[in-house]
C-alpha cells in the first residue's frame, strides 16, 4: 500500500489483504537499518484474522522515500501523520527495538491516537557501544556483521528455524544490506541518543505488552526489566531461547503473545 506522508511516498504492507480502516488497525514498526519484512509473518497472521495491517517503512527505509529521521521523537511525530493518511483515528503500535521506543515515545506524544502498545526486543536506555556506532559511519559491511552476530541466538546460526523458509541470519543480513547508505548510522544515533524513554513511559495511559528475548545481547531482558517498571499498565512474555531477531527466531511465541495482547 503507497501513502504520502507528510508530502513524502511511504510504502506499508497490509499484510496480504486489502486495507480496511474501520477494522482494529495494528502498526508494526521496525527496528533500525531494517524495513516493513521483518514482520511478515506476525502481520499477515493478523491481517487474515480481524485486523487491518500497517507493516510500515519508516521514511528512508525499503520503499519509502526521504531521508531517514534523525531521532525517534521525529518518528513518533510521524506515525500519527501515517494514521492519518491511512484514515485512522487510533492504532495499536507494535515496534521492534528502535520502533519499541518509538512507540512509547508516540504514545505519550500522542495518547488520542494510541489504543494499545507491544514492545519487542526493547530496552532503555538503547545505548550503541562506541565500537559499533563508528562502524556504522565509517564500515557499514562491518557492522552489518557485528549486529547479524549480535542479534540472534546460538541456534540461529544453524539450519532449522520454525519460521517457515527462512535462513535466519542471511535473510537478516540480506535485509541490512538493501537499505540505503547512510541510514544504518542515521538509526543507531537515534537509538544512542535518545533519552526520554523513562519519562514517556511514565506518562502512557493505554496497555503496554513486552516480549524479550532471554538471551538478547543487545536489548537484554534485565534491562527491559527497567522500562517496564515505568509503564502504568504493563506485563512481560519473556521468550525462552531466543535472542534479539524474535519475530524470525521464534515467530510463533511473538505472534502467540501478540495474538492475546490485540
Amino acid at each position: 500500500m503507497n501513502l504520502t506522508v507528510l508530502g513524502q511516498p511511504a510504502y506499508a504492507y497490509t499484510g496480504g489483504k486489502p486495507f480496511d480502516p474501520a477494522l482494529p488497525t495494528v502498526v508494526f514498526l521496525h527496528g533500525a537499518e531494517h524495513d516493513h519484512c521483518v514482520w511478515v509473518l506476525q502481520s499477515r497472521y493478523l491481517a487474515h484474522h480481524g485486523h487491518s495491517v500497517l507493516a510500515v517503512d519508516l521514511p528512508g527505509h525499503g520503499r519509502s522515500a526521504g531521508p531517514a529521521l534523525e531521532s525517534v521523537e521525529a518518528i513518533a511525530d510521524w506515525v500519527p501523520a501515517l494514521l492519518d493518511a491511512a484514515g485512522v483515528a487510533k492504532a495499536i503500535l507494535v515496534g521492534h527495538s528502535m520502533g519499541s521506543l518509538v512507540a512509547v515515545e508516540c504514545a505519550a506524544r500522542h495518547p488520542d491516537r494510541v489504543a494499545k502498545i507491544a514492545l519487542v526486543g526493547t530496552a532503555f536506555p538503547m545505548k550503541v557501544s562506541d565500537e559499533l556506532l563508528n562502524a556504522t559511519r565509517d564500515d557499514e559491511p562491518l557492522a552489518q556483521d557485528m549486529v547479524n552476530i549480535w542479534s540472534h541466538s546460538a541456534y540461529a546460526h544453524f539450519p532449522g528455524n520454525p519460521g517457515p523458509g527462512f535462513w535466519v541470519m542471511g535473510e537478516n543480513l540480506r535485509l541490512m544490506q538493501r537499505q540505503k547508505p547512510g541510514v544504518m548510522h542515521t538509526d543507531f544515533v537515534a537509538c544512542n541518543a535518545y533519552a526520554n524513554g523513562f519519562t514517556a513511559a511514565a506518562q502512557v495511559a493505554c496497555p503496554a505488552l513486552l516480549i524479550v528475548g532471554r538471551k538478547d545481547i543487545m536489548t537484554p531482558a534485565r534491562v527491559a526489566k527497567e522500562l517496564a517498571a515505568k509503564l502504568p499498565q504493563s506485563r512481560t512474555v519473556e521468550v525462552a531461547g531466543s535472542g534479539h531477531a524474535l519475530m524470525a527466531e521464534k515467530p510463533d511465541d511473538v505472534l502467540d503473545a501478540l495474538r492475546a495482547f490485540v
